[in-house]
């Protein structure tokens, strides 16, 4: 499955705020920067988050947005299904008309069904999570690579 460009951008900013400090507030300006995303989008994108209720902004010169409790605790299965355009997997209706194969074909069914299952494994997870340091991993070493004589 593939995200498209809002929900991705809206993951990104999600998860950015989640490691910022709970008091401070972030510009449209500075998530666009830190996403490597245009302001316009960004902008776009943090209003659909604040209807959502998962972030909450601060209008006047000294304020910005913060992600809610609601948001760090949403899963990301969730945010997607309401993010997403809902459109079919499957193109079964195009600019030459439709698919002929489409009265006796399973195939829009089926991919429907996977686009849900992609959702329900990322049900398991949410926001708050995405941005926690790794619990285990690689151990970085360093060798001394002088000889000794």
């Amino acid at each position: 499955m593939r995200l498209n460009s809002f929900s991705d951008v809206s993951l990104r900013i999600l998860m950015v705020l989640c490691v910022a400090p709970e008091a401070d507030l972030s510009t449209t300006r500075e998530l666009a920067d830190a996403v490597g995303t245009p302001y316009n989008h960004v902008s776009k994108a943090v209003l659909k988050l604040r209807q959502m209720g998962l972030i909450e902004a601060f209008r006047g010169r000294s304020g910005g947005v913060r992600i809610t409790a609601a948001g760090r605790n949403a899963t990301v299965g969730g945010v997607l299904r309401i993010l997403s355009d809902h459109s079919d997997v499957a193109q079964c209706h195009g600019s030459m008309g439709d698919c002929p194969l489409m009265p006796a074909c399973g195939l829009r069914g089926v991919l429907n069904h996977a686009r849900e299952a992609f959702y329900v494994s990322l049900d398991q997870v949410t926001i708050s999570s995405l941005s926690e340091p790794p619990t285990s991993g690689p151990i970085t070493v360093t060798l001394n690579t002088s000889r000794v004589h």
